[in-house]
């Protein structure tokens, strides 16, 4: 197993433009220190805020070694929490979601209020001060209708990409939506596998027939490049941000988070195979169908895609150095009605069909990568742009905190 000296020499040696090498992608090791060094210390996409639309509302998860409690306080905050009793750490909940107007630790009870305060603790003698026993509390943020924790000490700064996701999202009131849908697959392969398939459509034409119907594999129209657009795409910007919509390309200073808003192919409005909205009600304010799709990522966890009839958010979680859990939620406006206002299968289908298909593609890329023969090969300029940008934050970040550069530059 590789330890950070090893991690630090391989990168040294990683040639850009190229695919990283096979530790990368199959070593224990070297998962352990993409956990340290990336997953535990980034802001992570963990839920949407209609996930927690009710006071008492929770979901867990598990990241790593850590498993967390984000939930609906009476305030209407979206607070997290280690999902550890400070008694003796048992798990406090340990469903998936759930509803509980308290947090009850199963094994002996102690109750903690959904800010965090322990509020009763039996039996514990008159020296016991219940103050110093609340729950651990994981840094979290909600804004334009996403959830976002960092496990860190102290977490990077969140503001700018806050206001950008607020200003982006917010047209499309994904806090004032409902889940119509969510599931969740698991992927037997890297997670960096996982997101370098994301960031690149070079695989779309001979994988993805349902997708392609709506979704342009042009590079130049789905925005990896600000300064190679395509007119389809300049133009749609125009019109959008004319709307009172902000659609042109931004991203972070070093390219962890990136929006833009893009059109779909021909006359299409939504990703369904006839190209037409999924959903009757259109959500947020958005003014009209054919407003695109707003490709918003963050590194490392999360890629979404905003649209006139709904909102899909894809989150990802690591399980080990070859398996990786991926979970979409399809949002819809909160008074649209299944079977009168869309239908599931059809709202679902297409990216249905494209999981699956994604799945397949990363198992038999982590196959092969995992093979002694293989050497990292070069990157398509043209089409995996956005491969080499994810794959460049990701070398330069690690690196960066290997040598503890950044902590310093802080400094």
């Amino acid at each position: 197993m590789l330890r950070d000296a090893d991690v630090l020499s391989l990168l040294l040696q990683r040639r850009p433009g190229y695919s990283l090498a096979r530790d990368f992608y199959t070593d224990p090791g070297l998962f352990e220190v993409d956990m340290a060094r990336i997953w535990y210390r980034d802001w992570l996409m963990t839920a949407v805020s209609a996930e927690l639309p009710k006071t008492g509302n929770y979901v867990t998860r598990q990241i790593g070694a850590y498993s967390v409690i984000v939930v609906r306080g009476a305030d209407g905050v979206a607070r997290a929490f280690h999902n550890s009793c400070r008694h003796r750490g048992s798990r406090i909940c340990s469903a998936a979601k759930g509803t509980n107007p308290k947090l009850v630790c199963p094994y002996h009870q102690w109750t903690y209020e959904l800010d965090g305060r322990l509020l009763w603790a039996r039996d514990m003698g008159p020296d016991f001060d219940a103050s110093q026993h609340g729950l651990k509390p994981v840094h979290c943020e909600e804004t334009g209708g996403l959830i976002l924790i960092c496990l860190a000490e102290t977490p990077p700064d969140i503001r700018p990409f806050a206001e950008a996701a607020a200003a982006y999202a917010g047209p499309h009131g994904l806090s004032e939506c409902k889940v119509a849908h969510q599931s969740t697959i698991v992927e037997r392969g890297n997670w960096k596998l996982v997101m370098e398939n994301n960031r690149e459509c070079y695989h779309c034409a001979g994988s993805h027939p349902s997708l392609c119907r709506t979704f342009p594999e042009d590079p130049k129209v789905f925005g990896t490049n600000p300064a190679d657009q395509a007119p389809v795409l300049r133009n749609h910007i125009a019109k959008c941000e004319e709307a009172g919509m902000p659609s042109r390309f931004l991203a972070a200073p070093d390219a962890q988070w990136r929006f833009i808003r893009i059109p779909f192919l021909g006359t299409a409005c939504s990703y369904t195979m006839d190209g037409k909205p999924a959903v009757s009600r259109r959500v947020g304010r958005v003014p009209f169908d054919d407003a695109g799709s707003c490709l918003a990522y963050h590194y490392p966890s999360s890629w979404n895609h905003f649209l006139s009839d709904q909102g899909l958010v894809f989150r990802m979680s690591p399980i080990s150095a070859t398996e990786t859990e991926v979970t979409t939620t399809w949002l819809v406006h909160r008074d649209a009605v299944e079977g009168v206002d869309y239908d599931l299968d059809r709202l679902t289908e297409v990216w249905t069909h494209t999981n699956d298909e994604d799945r397949a593609i990363v198992e038999e890329n982590q196959r092969g990568v995992a093979s002694p023969a293989y050497e990292p090969g070069p990157y398509s300029p043209q089409h995996e742009a956005g491969v080499i940008q994810f794959v460049d934050w990701y070398a330069r970040t690690l690196q960066e905190r290997l040598t503890g550069r950044a902590m310093m530059a802080a400094e």
